[in-house]
């Protein structure tokens, strides 16, 4: 968490003059929790916490700030836990019966950061194959 509140720090002092976009990467453990793992969990809804008072607060410099919230995520960092029997577990939470692909995410971002979001600043986007709802 203070590692991204400083790398928006520094880049909001560039951005100022001119706009732009930061995108935060969160996750769904901000919203349920992570038990075995409650720190990341509580920097993440952090993280969530400070990239919507951002939005509020650098908005008059043309700065629009959104956060991905993920599920899981097949990456490298991944492979472990997505290994049979615990793997199967992982899965099995989303009805569409996978995890995400790196692509799903990297897509969210891309409009996030894109000119044509800056609406939705502010915003905290789940992509999480409905393995877990709030609203």
């Amino acid at each position: 968490m203070v590692g991204a509140a400083n790398a928006i720090w520094c880049a909001a002092r560039h951005m100022r003059e001119r706009g732009g976009r930061i995108v935060n990467v969160s996750s769904r453990g901000a919203f349920r929790g992570e038990p075995g793992q409650p720190a990341y969990g509580a920097s993440k809804a952090g993280l969530n916490a400070l990239g919507q008072s951002l939005a509020v607060a650098l908005a008059p410099y043309g700065i629009a700030v959104a956060t991905v919230a993920p599920g899981f995520v097949a990456t490298d960092m991944t492979n472990e836990h997505l290994k049979p029997p615990r793997g199967d577990e992982i899965r099995a939470q989303s009805p569409f019966g996978r995890v995400a692909r790196p692509e799903e995410i990297a897509e969210a971002v891309f409009w996030l950061a894109s000119p044509g979001a800056e609406w939705a600043s502010g915003t905290i986007v789940d992509l999480n194959g409905a393995s877990y709802l709030r609203s």
